[in-house]
C-alpha cells in the first residue's frame, strides 16, 4: 500500500492477517497483543486478531502513551 491507502482499515486488516500467518508459520501458539496509538485501522486489526483460529491470544493491552502535561501539542490542522 502506498500513500493515503496505508491508513485505511482494510490495510490494517491485511497487514495483521499477514503477521498472524507469519507467526503461525514460525510455530507460535500463544500471542500477547500490544496496541499503541489511535488510528483508523485499530478496530479492524483487533477484529482480525480475534478471528485467528490457530493462535491463542492471552492478552490484549493498550499501551498508548499519555502525557502528564508534557510538551505542548501541535496546533490544530485547518483544512
Amino acid at each position: 500500500f502506498r500513500g493515503s491507502r496505508k491508513s485505511t482499515p482494510f490495510a490494517a486488516k491485511v497487514t495483521t492477517e499477514a503477521a498472524l500467518r507469519k507467526a503461525s508459520e514460525m510455530g507460535m501458539k500463544t500471542v500477547e497483543v500490544f496496541v499503541k496509538g489511535p488510528g483508523v485501522g485499530r478496530e479492524s486489526a483487533l477484529r482480525a486478531i480475534g478471528s485467528a483460529e490457530n493462535l491463542r491470544i492471552t492478552s490484549i493491552s493498550d499501551i498508548t502513551p499519555i502525557p502528564h502535561n508534557g510538551c505542548r501539542p501541535p496546533k490544530q490542522r485547518r483544512t
